[in-house]
């Protein structure tokens, strides 16, 4: 591991790392199936990325935290923050990661490249409608930006 590398990447001689992209890819497909557009990397109000932000039929925000191994969940401080600007917040891991290491309060994916499953659901808890209607424009206008930009 490099100085530089705080979190160990996935690679042949790392097998306890999972490929965090894959997993995002996985997660995003099983969040299509159940009718959440997610897009990636999506920049939070308050300053913090979101690996997964998921927007539902009836407008309900999801945020899911991506973790590639152990090592990335006990460095991670941040995703307490994460549930006051969503209605829903999951970890999506691999089926190899130790899911009883995550918190109850969270709901639980687990994925691969491929797809995913929800093994638990997340509690909910509704977000203010200012609140709300401001993260639905910047959720809409982060997904315009990015369309744009790939044309």
């Amino acid at each position: 591991m490099a100085v530089s590398d705080p979190i160990p990447t996935a690679r042949a001689s790392n097998p306890a790392i999972d490929d965090a992209r894959l997993l995002m890819r996985g997660t995003a497909r099983l969040l299509m199936d159940l009718g959440i557009t997610a897009i990636a990397e999506f920049t939070l109000p308050c300053g913090r990325r979101a690996d997964l932000a998921g927007l539902g039929p009836k407008g309900e925000m999801v945020i899911v935290e991506v973790k590639s191994g152990v090592q990335d969940f006990r460095t991670d401080e941040k995703w307490p923050d994460y549930f006051a600007w969503c209605d829903r917040f999951y970890f999506a891991v691999s089926d190899r990661f130790p899911a009883d290491m995550l918190p109850e309060q969270a709901g639980l994916i687990i994925a691969d490249g491929f797809g995913g499953a929800v093994v638990r659901e997340s509690p909910v808890a509704k977000l203010a409608p200012a609140r709300r209607k401001a993260l639905t424009l910047k959720f809409a206008r982060n997904a315009a930006e990015r369309a744009l930009r790939a044309i």
